[in-house]
């Protein structure tokens, strides 16, 4: 059985999150088990409970354990990789083996706004399909997805249905718009009630919201703002080192 090395220079609270974590990844503390109470945790590995508790709360914020108030600690389900690049939620679900979804909340068409007109680069007042999904994954919802599509582009896009369907693989099949490019604004924030309560989270729950610019041919042909769950998504990059001048 793993054991904290009181030697080490590694804390201990450290040493204790790390044998946890090796329990989960081997599979020893399985999705949705309960961890040993902190009790059970001091008198196994000879800690004081401030120091089990300091290596849970870590555990906890990086979404790897969750908290269920008057019944323990349980192993959290693992977290999904945000997709950055160009790709549509179906397909990002489908290529990890999930089953994607979707529910529409809201469909109409819209007159551009200033701010909006400059994002789709089009005129102030054009007119603009906003298609507002709920998006989910085995059932379980993810985020919510606010598209703005320039209806010169789509005409009679409110004519198709969106259930279950990919919106990027409507607007090629239908419209030839094949997305070639795209920028994606990041940020963290907190979920309005409505959004919370759409997405399952407690009030003031944490999530990301993204802002997409996807463009077919040059042409911006969708702005999209989207809210995910925080508990449910992470970010992952490759990092390179830039060219050093001689």
């Amino acid at each position: 059985m793993a054991h904290i090395d009181p030697d080490s220079p590694v804390p201990k609270y450290f040493q204790l999150r790390e044998i946890l974590l090796d329990l989960i990844d081997s599979d020893e503390l399985s999705i949705g088990a309960a961890i040993p109470s902190e009790r059970e945790l001091c008198q196994r590995f000879g800690l004081s409970r401030m120091t089990v508790r300091q290596a849970v709360d870590h555990l906890v914020s990086e979404g790897r354990l969750h908290r269920v108030p008057g019944k323990g600690t349980f192993v959290a389900r693992p977290k999904i990789e945000l997709a950055l690049q160009l790709t549509s939620f179906t397909d990002d679900m489908r290529a990890r083996g999930m089953v994607p979804g979707s529910r529409d909340l809201d469909r109409r068409v819209v007159r551009a706004s200033a701010h909006l007109a400059k994002e789709l680069g089009i005129q102030p007042g054009e007119e603009v399909h906003f298609i507002e999904r709920l998006r989910t994954a085995d059932g379980e919802p993810l985020s919510i997805e606010r598209a703005h599509i320039p209806v010169k582009l789509a005409p009679d896009l409110a004519d198709h249905d969106l259930s279950d369907r990919s919106l990027y693989e409507l607007l090629e099949s239908r419209y030839g718009l094949v997305m070639d490019a795209g920028e994606l604004t990041i940020d963290g924030g907190i979920a309005d009630p409505s959004d919370a309560d759409l997405l399952k989270l407690p009030r003031g729950g944490a999530v990301l919201l993204l802002q997409r610019r996807s463009f077919s041919g040059g042409v911006c042909a969708e702005l999209g703002v989207s809210t995910y769950r925080a508990d449910r998504y992470q970010l992952r990059t490759l990092l390179e080192m830039p060219g050093r001048r001689g």
